[in-house]
């Protein structure tokens, strides 16, 4: 008996002895562990400060654009898409180094299109950065993500102060069908360089914007401030070819390659992965952006269109709303509010003039190149922009104006019974106007021929 209490007491003392063993080593475990975790993330932590200063010390702050003022940056989470080449990234670099000093550890940019992100996650990444005080955290390229929006959604929800810049795609999709940032992010679309923008960048010079509202009323104040600044016929062509894209200003010589480039690059790799179009299909729409390009600004023709590249037509109508969605055409109806996503567009235009002498093989018309850039510029304004029909002005504008675009010797005829109508005149550097004329209501016209390039001037 004496013998099995005395088995029993030691199974005691060696069972609390293996607990105490235990806890204890659970404990240098943890604390291990900690250490682990702490030294890595310093070690990560450090890797991409030191490559977020590499970016900055290359940042351009010549020039910052107006667009950045546009931005509400104290929002949770704000996601800046454009198409590619516009400047996303600049504008993002250029805010962080106008608002944190240099050493400052609270924000970090870094880009999800580099290797670091094929080993790390974001919302590791972020909580790496939040642990050690980060509260500032710009990820550029997101839609290179996979899933991009799940994570972002979960900082979202676990860092309340930590505030998220995103910049992605044309093609970037809020909701994945799985995630829904809709109620949580503002978006912001940054579009190329107004005129008014080039002009400053190519020549130093500094001219205010102005708004629609402002122009239309007096159109030639307006122009007479701008003629004392500079010849601005001088400058519209090269605008018209080499101006939208900020990248002219790294290499002026190689810019229509470049573009080339990045249209290439829209198609072979965004569409094909964001939008499933089949890489069979691929040179049907370079095809189809190629005969766009040299298309006399008529209405459009869908099945004829479909049969001189080879496809279907609703697969054209499929492949022109994803080409509006990369930012590489505008499709143009008469009434926007009753337009389905396959709806078949009364006009169509590439989205910018340099575009059109970049994808074209021979001269634009250069009644296409007048109206890609008036409805390039309204549209970059936020400005509704329809198709005005065979029967009145090219465009009705927020709907309630009529406009008409052409050369210089454009009349009123085509619009003279319209109460609110604009002759938009390429080729003049003041605007003139005729008062006086009787409309059918009774009322008294003023209609107003304003200069193309005055419209570069919005923003």
């Amino acid at each position: 008996m004496c013998f099995a209490k005395y088995i029993f007491y030691a199974i005691v003392f060696l069972a609390k002895n293996i607990l105490l063993i235990s806890v204890h080593f659970t404990k240098n475990t943890y604390i291990c562990k900690q250490k682990y975790w702490h030294n890595n993330t310093q070690i990560v932590m450090d890797k991409l400060f030191e490559r977020h200063d590499e970016y900055l010390s290359t940042t351009p702050m010549n020039y910052v654009r107006r667009f950045s003022e546009q931005i509400d940056w104290s929002l949770q989470l704000v996601i800046i898409k454009g198409p590619k080449g516009v400047g996303k990234s600049t504008l993002m670099q250029q805010y962080i180094k106008m608002h944190f000093s240099p050493d400052d550890r609270h924000v970090l940019y870094c880009s999800a299109d580099s290797s670091y992100f094929a080993n790390h996650t974001l919302l590791d990444t972020a909580e790496r950065f939040y642990r050690i005080g980060g509260r500032h955290l710009f990820i550029d390229e997101v839609h290179k993500y996979e899933n991009w929006s799940r994570e972002v959604k979960e900082i979202y929800d676990l860092h309340k102060d930590l505030h998220l810049v995103l910049s992605g795609s044309s093609l970037l999709q809020i909701n994945d069908g799985q995630t829904d940032l809709s109620r949580r992010k503002v978006e912001y679309v940054m579009p190329g360089l107004s005129m008014r923008e080039f002009l400053y960048m190519d020549c130093g010079i500094e001219i205010e914007p102005i708004s629609l509202e402002e122009l239309l009323e007096a159109p030639n104040a307006y122009c007479n401030e701008v003629k004392k600044r500079c010849h601005p016929l001088e400058h519209f062509k090269r605008y018209l070819k080499y101006g939208y894209y900020p990248f002219y200003f790294e290499s002026r010589n190689a810019y229509q390659s470049r573009l080339e480039s990045v249209v290439n690059y829209i198609i072979d790799s965004e569409l094909t992965q964001f939008r499933g179009l089949e890489v069979g299909n691929v040179r049907k729409i370079k095809a189809l952006l190629k005969v766009l390009s040299q298309m006399v600004p008529y209405e459009v023709d869908i099945a004829k269109l479909s049969k001189n590249i080879g496809i279907q037509r609703t697969t054209s109508l499929k492949y022109l709303y994803y080409l509006e969605e990369a930012a590489l055409i505008r499709r143009l109806f008469t009434n926007i509010d009753s337009v389905g996503d396959l709806q078949k567009p009364d006009k169509i235009l590439l989205d910018n003039s340099n575009l059109l002498y970049t994808i074209s093989d021979r001269e634009p018309e250069i009644g296409t190149v007048r109206e890609t850039f008036f409805c390039n510029q309204l549209a970059s304004t936020g400005h509704r922009v329809e198709y005005g029909g065979l029967k009145t002005g090219d465009f009705r504008v927020d709907g309630e104006m009529v406009m008409e675009v052409g050369g210089r010797d454009k009349g009123f005829g085509q619009v003279k019974n319209e109460e609110r109508a604009y002759v938009v005149a390429d080729d003049i550097d003041s605007a003139t106007g005729i008062a006086g004329m009787l409309l059918p209501s009774g009322r008294e016209a003023k209609l107003c021929k304003i200069p193309l390039w005055a419209f570069g001037f919005l923003y």
